[in-house]
């Protein structure tokens, strides 16, 4: 029986029972109309008796009769009056009996079914396209429709100019932090503070899987690479073009954006257990995937369970072993593309520069200089700054200028008009950010890009997708809104 089948034999059930009910209803109006004309009657024989008797004492009174009466005489009935069964004549209607369903202890829900169908066909009953509209009644119907217009229904936002004033200067300040505190990848402060960050998270990384520190006189960061290179190898860790035939142009500088496992992503994640599982290595070159053979790689494990878990750690710590770049190289070193920041070498498209170079080759040499997971962590923290203060300032003004109730000021960001606000803040961000990028850049495309914060422009796409959406289904059911007051309302009655 499919879902839709069970719902809608319930609702014939329902509304059998609701049948069965005004039935019933009405019966009980018909006894209650009985028994008033009944009560009447009796009022009125009772009027009629009382004034008999009194006419009675009258005459007895004035006639001055006197009785006398034995004990034997007290159940004797005089003929006249006495009035046998065939003489009574039924003035009203008899009351019928009411049609029920019989159910027994043994009765399932197959049998009722089947009853419940015969008792509809027997009154002529029909169910109709929707028979769960038949259960309310026409006011019951306006007031659900009310109800689902007013809490279940997708609203748009409804900011005031505080609102967008409020947007646009976090966004601004976001902007102004992305411009000043940013920059270039490994020159700007923010920079400088995450490949930092990177360096002690690889050291720590090492630390828990067995590194004893740095020799003496040795860089602690190129030790604990040193020591995560050696025991995460993978077997598509390919330095440059000669490690695979020439079959395409590599160097050291971009082998880790053009080998699909080097990507910290789930794109990364699939290739590089595709790869493990079957001694292959795939790459990226001119907008194609290259797949090339390697020499047979065995993962540690009995069964597919453990040796998928093995792949998965080896992934994991080859990524911190190349996260700061590699062990012997000089300076800041090549680190790990952003998360599907490789994907882009699939646009090979345009002509970009004195070189007329495509997109995906702009966007590999972008990654050579620099342009990397731990530039990526330094461009998060302006889109981080923005969307705090515009929460924070959101929850502010609900609370002291709109005197909302503090359960009322959760920051979801289903608010429509939190919503909003968060795409004219991240929309105000990137419009800075392009800004200074295009004056900067001069009208190359790799400087362009360098200045550029994908990761602010990412956080916009996702705001003004969701925007989108939610105008395009502004007035429809929120059915995520429905199902949680129908899990609430469930569980009240469970308990």
């Amino acid at each position: 029986m499919t879902e839709k089948k069970k719902f809608t034999d319930q609702a014939h059930a329902l509304t059998v029972q609701k049948h069965q009910l005004k039935g019933a209803q009405d019966q009980l109006g018909c006894l209650h109309g009985a028994l008033e004309t009944m009560d009447d009657e009796l009022r009125s024989n009772q009027e009629i008796l009382d004034r008999l008797l009194a006419q009675a004492h009258a005459i007895v009174s004035e006639c001055e009769i006197m009785f006398e009466r034995d004990e034997e005489d007290a159940f004797l009935i005089e003929k006249t009056l006495h009035v046998s069964e065939s003489e009574i004549h039924v003035t009203h209607q008899p009351i019928g009996k009411l049609d029920n369903i019989e159910i027994t202890e043994f009765t399932d829900w197959e049998q009722y079914r089947d009853k419940v169908e015969a008792y509809a066909v027997h009154h002529a009953i029909d169910f109709g396209n929707d028979p769960f509209r038949d259960l309310m009644s026409a006011s019951q119907r306006i007031a659900l429709e009310k109800r689902i217009k007013e809490e279940f229904s997708l609203k748009g936002a409804h900011c005031d100019r505080y609102d967008y004033m409020i947007a646009g200067t976090c966004g601004l300040i976001g902007g102004l932090i992305d411009i000043f505190f940013v920059g270039l990848p490994g020159q700007g402060h923010l920079t400088n503070f995450t490949d930092n960050l990177t360096d002690s998270a690889v050291q720590k990384f090492a630390k828990f899987n067995g590194w004893k520190g740095p020799r003496e006189g040795k860089d602690p960061t190129a030790s604990a690479i040193g020591f995560l290179e050696s025991n995460f190898k993978v077997n598509y860790d390919h330095r440059h073009g000669g490690d695979v035939d020439r079959l395409f142009n590599m160097s050291t500088k971009n082998h880790h954006i053009k080998s699909l496992g080097h990507s910290p992503d789930l794109v990364g994640l699939f290739f590089s257990i595709l790869d493990q599982f079957n001694s292959t290595a795939h790459f990226v070159d001119g907008g194609h995937i290259i797949s090339v053979e390697t020499k047979t790689f065995e993962l540690t494990g009995s069964n597919f369970i453990s040796k998928f878990f093995a792949g998965f750690v080896n992934w994991l710590g080859h990524l911190f072993s190349d996260v700061a770049g590699s062990s012997g190289a000089s300076g800041r070193g090549s680190g790990i593309p952003i998360p599907f920041y490789p994907l882009l070498q699939f646009i090979n498209v345009g002509e970009f520069g004195q070189h007329k170079q495509t997109f995906a080759k702009i966007a590999v040499q972008v990654f050579e200089q620099g342009y990397d997971f731990r530039h990526g962590m330094a461009l998060g923290i302006p889109v981080l700054v923005t969307e705090l203060l515009t929460r924070i300032m959101w929850v502010i003004k609900l609370r002291f200028y709109h005197k909302q109730p503090w359960s009322e000021c959760v920051p979801s960001v289903n608010n429509p008009e939190l919503r909003r606000m968060l795409l004219i803040a991240h929309g105000s961000l990137c419009l800075v950010d392009t800004t200074d990028a295009a004056l900067r850049s001069s009208g190359d495309m790799i400087q362009f890009m360098l200045r550029s914060n994908l990761i602010a422009w990412a956080r916009f796409g996702t705001l003004a997708l969701k925007e989108l959406k939610s105008w395009y289904r502004e007035g429809g059911l929120d059915v995520e809104v429905v199902d949680k007051y129908l899990d609430a309302e469930y569980e009240r009655l469970c308990l």
